[in-house]
């Protein structure tokens, strides 16, 4: 009989944990659970919800993803959860009842425009991510297996994700319509057979893909990062893009901007920059905004 191990640790969103095991369950793919109902298939899963604490459960090979309530810190169950999941899975507890296999989930992706020519943005029915990340080579996507398969085809130079999309950057040697289906039919495949799209990792190991900055702000910049995210980032979103606040000079009053996705290296985003973006700072921050600048494009 298979001797389990389970490493616990906290994620980055403070309410959830992940219970990594060793080896790696049997599981074909990936699901989440809100209560024990829902988990009738799912015999390990249901054990946890009889947790008074626990809000929903994300099955996967790689292990069992925790939400839990607020009347609780992780810090005080952390290693006891670990533990019955431990115990459960070495008495031979069961994972999933095979006897009903897991349903695919209807997938929808469709094909989008955007300014930058070069840039393509395929839209899901379903969140694919819960931030943004952004890779501009394979060796960047250790802990995004989607991404990672992407890089595969020939033709991707660089993939950027967002809640529900994923934009993608081609080289110059493919057109799109020679392309967009291939890609599409890909990306449906891949989600309706429940494959992960990225690897519950610790904290540190995504920190560089993080928007949040350690350094405090002064008011300012405070107020242009306000004004970036109520009123700039949903229309630069529509475009498959995102736009991030890098920083603001006091002595020449110029805003330095990190364009990405669509964004980046787009021909119209120096005339977005100027006619949108810095018109909207000036205008909304009278005299202490003089230019925009992107420092990547």
């Amino acid at each position: 009989m298979t001797t389990y191990s389970v490493i616990a640790s906290q994620t980055k969103e403070k309410t959830i944990a992940l219970f990594k095991t060793s080896p790696a369950l049997e599981v074909t793919q990936a699901s989440k659970y809100n209560n024990i109902d829902e988990a009738k298939e799912a015999p390990l899963v249901q054990q946890m919800f009889y947790l008074p604490f626990v809000k929903s459960v994300l099955l996967s090979k790689e292990g069992l993803e925790i939400e839990r309530f607020n009347i609780l810190e992780w810090n005080d169950v952390l290693q006891d959860v670990s533990l019955e999941i431990e115990n459960y899975l070495n008495k031979g507890g069961v994972i999933i009842n095979e006897t009903e296999p897991l349903k695919k989930v209807p997938i929808s992706i469709y094909a989008e425009s955007t300014p930058n020519p070069g840039v393509m943005k395929f839209v899901a029915n379903k969140k694919l991510v819960e931030q943004i990340f952004e890779y501009k080579t394979i060796d960047e996507t250790t802990y995004a297996p989607l991404a990672q398969k992407l890089f595969h085809f020939p033709f991707v130079k660089e993939v950027f994700m967002d809640t529900n999309y994923i934009s993608i950057t081609k080289f110059d040697v493919s057109e799109w319509d020679e392309i967009v289906l291939e890609i599409r039919e890909f990306l449906r495949s891949y989600l309706e057979e429940g494959n992960e799209i990225m690897i519950p990792v610790q904290e540190e190991a995504v920190e560089e893909n993080s928007e949040s900055s350690s350094e405090p702000l002064d008011e300012i910049s405070r107020q242009i990062v306000g004004i970036i995210e109520e009123y700039i980032k949903p229309a630069v979103a529509a475009d498959g893009g995102n736009i991030l606040f890098d920083s603001y000079n006091t002595d020449d009053k110029s805003v330095q901007v990190i364009l990405q996705g669509a964004c980046s290296g787009c021909p119209s985003s120096t005339f977005t920059l100027k006619s949108g973006i810095e018109n909207m700072l000036k205008e909304m921050l009278p005299g202490k905004v003089s230019t925009v600048n992107a420092i990547n494009g």
